[in-house]
C-alpha cells in the first residue's frame, strides 16, 4: 500500500493547502498552469511544502510527458535516455508505429538538484536551451549557490514556504485519522511546518498502535523502520549530526551516524559526495590531502558499491574527523562571492588583462604587468575598501 502521504496527494491546485502566494488565484504558478505555458522553473523550499505535488499537478495540466528524477541517484545517462529514446525510436523507421512516437512535451522533474554536480548541471544545460527538455528542478537549498548560472538563467524560481499549523490541520484532516488536540500540537512540533513527516508519524501510530495520541506517537518515533525516510527529515538530521561530528573532530560520533545511514541503504555516492564537500569546505588548507582521500573514496564507492564500500566509506570517515579543520578557503570564496553580488562585474584592472592584438596594448592592457608584483589585482573599488578574503 502507498503511503499515507501519497495516498491523499493533491490532483488539483484547488486542492492544494498552503504557498498562496504561489497557487493561488491570480498568482503565477496558478496562472501559468491555467494557460498551459510551459518554461522552466525551479521550487525552492523546505522538504515537505509541496514541491513534487505541484510539479505533477503542472505537467498533468499541460498534457506533458513528465520524468521525475533524483539527483541523488541519477546521472547523465539517466538525462540522456530520457531526451534520446524518442530520437532512437525515429531512427528505426518502419519499425516504429507512430502512435508509439510521443509528441508531448517532455518535462524532467529534478528532485534535489543541487545534488548534481556542475558537470552534471552542464551536461543538462542544451537540452533545456534548445527546448527539448523542460525543467522543474526541486531543492532544499539556495540555487544561487548551487546552481550554476547558465542553468539558473534560464528558470524561474519559485519560493516555497514551511506550511502553517492551519495548513497542517487542513492535512491531517484530510487523511480521516482520528487525531485529538493534544496529538496535533505534537505533531505540529514535531513536523516544523513539513507535511509528509506529520503524516508519516501519524500513519505509523495508527498502524502500530491503532490510535494516535501523544503517547503513540512518541513511541512511533522511536521505531527505526519510521525514522529512516530518505526524502524526509530524518534523512536531512543524520546528515547534518553526520557532518557536523566530523567536523568537530569527534570520530566515534562520525562513525556512528554513517552506520545509521549505511544500515538505512543510504546510497553511498550521496555519502561520499558530502565528504568531498566536507573536505574543502572544513578541512580546506589544514590538511589538503583530504581532498584527495574523499576523492578516492568516491570512486571507490563509484566502482565497488554495497556492501564492501562502507568500509571505504567508514576508512574516508575516520581520516576526515581526525584531520585539522580550516575554513579559510571556504569562508573566503563566499565573501568573494558577496561583494560580486553586490557590486557585479567590476572592471578588471588592465594590467592583468589579456593582451593578444596590438590594439590591446595600445590601450594599456597588460602593461606594467610583472609575475611576482605585489600590488594587489583586485578591482579598484574593492582595492580601496581594501579587501582580504583569505585571512
Amino acid at each position: 500500500m502507498e503511503p499515507l502521504a501519497a495516498r491523499i496527494r493533491p490532483t488539483s491546485l484547488d486542492e492544494v493547502v498552503g504557498q498562496e502566494h504561489l497557487v493561488g488565484e491570480g498568482k503565477p504558478l496558478r496562472v501559468a498552469t491555467e494557460k498551459k505555458h510551459l518554461f522552466s522553473f525551479i521550487l525552492w523550499g523546505p522538504p515537505g511544502t509541496g514541491k513534487t505535488t505541484i510539479a505533477r499537478i503542472y505537467a498533468r495540466a499541460l498534457d506533458a510527458e513528465l520524468h521525475e528524477l533524483s539527483a541523488v541517484s541519477a546521472g547523465k545517462e539517466d538525462i540522456r535516455k530520457i531526451v534520446e529514446g524518442e530520437k532512437n525510436a525515429r531512427a528505426k523507421g518502419a519499425r516504429v508505429q507512430a502512435p508509439l512516437i510521443s509528441e508531448k512535451p517532455k518535462i524532467l522533474f529534478l528532485d534535489e538538484i543541487h545534488r548534481f554536480n556542475k558537470a552534471q548541471q552542464d551536461f543538462l544545460l542544451p537540452y533545456v536551451e534548445s527546448g527539448e527538455l523542460t525543467l522543474i528542478g526541486a531543492t532544499t537549498e539556495n540555487p544561487s549557490f548551487e546552481v550554476i548560472a547558465p542553468l539558473l538563467s534560464r528558470c524561474r524560481v519559485f519560493v516555497l514556504e514551511p506550511l502553517s499549523e492551519e495548513a497542517l490541520r487542513a492535512i491531517v484532516k484530510r487523511s480521516k485519522l482520528k487525531v485529538g488536540k493534544q496529538a496535533f500540537d505534537w505533531l505540529m512540533g514535531y513536523a516544523n511546518g513539513d507535511a509528509r513527516k506529520a503524516l508519516g508519524m501519524l500513519e505509523g501510530a495508527e498502524q502500530l498502535y491503532g490510535k494516535v495520541t501523544p503517547a503513540t506517537l512518541e513511541q512511533a518515533l522511536e521505531s527505526p523502520h519510521l525514522r529512516y525516510d530518505k526524502k524526509g527529515e530524518e534523512h536531512y538530521d543524520t546528515i547534518s549530526a553526520f557532518i557536523k561530528s566530523m567536523r568537530a573532530s569527534q570520530p566515534d560520533a562520525a562513525m556512528y551516524y554513517l552506520a545509521r545511514m549505511v544500515e538505512a541503504g543510504e546510497d553511498p555516492l550521496f555519502i561520499a559526495r558530502r565528504m568531498v564537500v566536507f573536505a574543502s569546505e572544513d578541512v580546506g588548507l589544514a590538511q589538503p590531502t583530504a581532498l584527495v582521500v574523499a576523492n578516492a573514496v568516491f570512486r571507490a564507492c563509484e566502482t565497488i558499491g554495497y556492501p564492501e564500500c562502507a568500509i571505504n566509506l567508514a576508512h574516508g570517515v575516520a581520516y576526515l574527523a581526525e584531520a585539522k579543520k580550516s575554513r579559510a578557503s571556504y569562508d573566503a570564496l563566499r565573501a568573494a562571492q558577496a561583494d560580486v553580488q553586490e557590486s557585479g562585474n567590476l572592471p578588471i584592472p588592465k594590467k592583468v588583462r589579456n593582451a593578444p592584438t596590438k590594439l590591446m596594448k595600445e590601450l594599456g592592457y597588460h602593461e606594467g604587468y610583472e609575475m611576482y608584483d605585489t600590488e594587489s589585482y583586485l578591482p579598484d573599488k574593492l582595492k580601496k575598501l581594501k579587501r582580504k578574503y583569505l585571512k
